[in-house]
């Protein structure tokens, strides 16, 4: 690794200093380049007022396009955009200025996904479940190819990649579990290897992430602002799953700003822990203001390639502490949906999630924060890029949702209507709770159990609630479920998400009286 990582400082070094001829940080050997109907950007380092010419060669060095472009001062940078390309490869590609001239072997055109985050997506195949046999099988999938941006923080936006941890690089069982959180990305790599399965053709997958790290360190300054945060919200915390950079936007600076000419198919992000620790409830404005900052910043700097609602998936959070009393946890998986239980949604369009509440791992050797049940992750993160990034409709990609709630006064019961069809793995006596008026409290959480479930509806005993139902949670704890026990699911193996919804009276119907189910704020419940 240290080797790599010196060469690419030695390949930036003279390009920046003397104006010689280069590729920026993040092209190399081996590469993947996004395919039609985009064009993939490539762009490089030379001498200001110089003409490079760049050429892309196939089989027997065969021309297949050429572009030109001329370097700009005073940056020493030149920027061409490719003809759009069909999938596949090998091509080699070239660029001269002069008598000078660099070659990059092994290019292929596909899907490039570019995976961000914390510690959760830092860690490596190395330390998830079945380690040993995932690694081995790392060699079937040579036309998945690999990057990883090294760990760095930055005061102001850097143009290029100061280090990389891993230059592009054909998958081995080496590279895939270099170390612990170091490189390369598990659930990266799974949701890469389970896309090349379904579409059939070659993906690169980008890591960029950085363990214990709060999403305003990943937020450039203006999203940051369009949520009313001061640029010094970020605090020095003890807690050891902050031990990454607080400070807002160093990671955008040095990890994310540099990478915003690259042609991009998607992003997957798993982040959010250290938001449970640190402004928790201002996430329902940043996490939504990032992926609009990304997407636009994505779309300029790829000179209009990259979709202007680039698919963004990402991981709502899995457990920690078991029978914690915090709420932070679940606050921060609802703020994760900005408020609104699922996703894509009308503040986060073209988004999908993987739950991840019944995937927790008490015994981790990396501590419960971090399970090791990756699969289960990148498979739900599969089915949501399928559906929202490539357009497959019939495909199921999340979990059943309520719909519709009967209240049944007489019999102190509450009849729950979801959006599909429900699986019932257990009959928790504390997953769903009603906020029941009282003359104490405007808002007193009690258990509401489950006493029946049909094929799409959950019936719940309010017992002390009364008639006065103010509003209704599911799973709003930090360790909600043991592992793939949540009490629901849906046919295809997917869990209900958790949900915080207000009641309305809006009438009476057939069997009682109708409740209005709405997403709430929880401010008006303490929450």
């Amino acid at each position: 690794m240290a080797a790599w990582a010196l060469l690419a400082q030695l390949a930036l070094a003279p390009a920046v200093a003397g104006g010689l001829l280069s590729f920026a940080s993040y092209y190399g050997d081996h590469m993947v380049l996004q395919k039609e109907p985009a064009g993939a950007v490539v762009w490089g380092h030379g001498q200001p007022g110089a003409v490079v010419t760049m050429a892309l060669l196939g089989t027997g060095g065969l021309v297949v396009m050429k572009k030109t472009a001329q370097v700009k001062g005073p940056s020493g940078t030149w920027t061409t955009v490719l003809d759009p390309m069909d999938e596949g490869g090998p091509y080699t590609l070239t660029a001269e200025q002069g008598l000078e001239n660099v070659t990059l072997q092994d290019i292929y055109f596909g899907d490039v996904w570019l995976c961000s985050g914390q510690s959760n997506m830092a860690m490596t195949v190395l330390q998830v479940a079945n380690a040993s046999q995932e690694l081995s099988a790392a060699a079937r999938y040579p036309y998945v190819r690999v990057f990883a941006v090294a760990p760095a923080r930055s005061d102001t936006e850097l143009e290029d990649l100061e280090r990389i941890d891993l230059p592009w690089s054909i998958p081995t069982a080496e590279n895939l579990g270099h170390g612990n959180f170091t490189y390369f990305s598990a659930v990266c790599w799974l949701l890469g290897r389970s896309l090349y399965e379904a579409l059939g053709y070659p993906v690169g997958l980008v890591e960029a992430a950085w363990g214990g790290t709060p999403i305003e360190a990943w937020s450039s300054h203006r999203a940051l602002r369009t949520c009313g945060l001061p640029e010094d919200t970020g605090s020095t915390s003890a807690h050891q799953h902050q031990s990454g950079p607080q400070t807002p936007s160093v990671l955008w600076n040095a990890m994310i700003h540099p990478l915003l000419n690259m042609t991009l198919r998607g992003i997957a992000w798993y982040q959010g822990e250290a938001n449970a620790f640190l402004h928790t409830d201002w996430y329902n404005c940043t996490f939504p203001a990032l992926i609009a900052d990304w997407r636009q910043a994505f779309h300029t700097g790829s000179a209009g390639q990259t979709e202007p609602v680039l698919p963004f998936g990402f991981v709502q959070l899995s457990t920690y502490h078991r029978q914690s009393p915090d709420d932070s946890f679940a606050r921060l998986r609802w703020h994760q949906t900005a408020d609104l239980g699922v996703v894509p949604n009308t503040r986060m369009p073209g988004t999908f999630m993987a739950v991840a509440m019944d995937l927790g791992d008490e015994h981790s050797p990396y501590g419960s924060i971090h399970p090791r049940d990756k699969q289960n992750v990148a498979h739900r993160l599969l089915l949501g890029a399928r559906a929202v990034a490539y357009g497959d409709k019939d495909l199921v990609f999340q979990g059943p949702y309520p719909t519709r709630a009967v209240l049944e006064v007489t019999r102190g019961l509450l009849n729950i209507t979801y959006s599909q069809e429900l699986v019932c793995r257990q009959r928790d006596m504390r997953s769903f709770e009603v906020c029941c008026f009282s003359q104490v409290s405007p808002c007193q959480w009690l258990p509401a159990p489950v006493v029946a479930v049909g094929s799409r509806t959950v019936t719940l005993a309010l017992g002390g609630c009364g008639m006065l139902v103010l509003g209704l949670r599911y799973a709003w704890a930090e360790w909600p479920c043991e592992y793939q026990s949540c009490p629901l699911y849906n046919p295809q193996g997917l869990p209900a998400p958790p949900f915080l919804l207000d009641t309305l009276p809006t009438g009476h119907t057939t069997g009682g009286r109708e409740l209005l189910l709405m997403p709430s704020s929880g401010f008006s419940w303490g929450i």
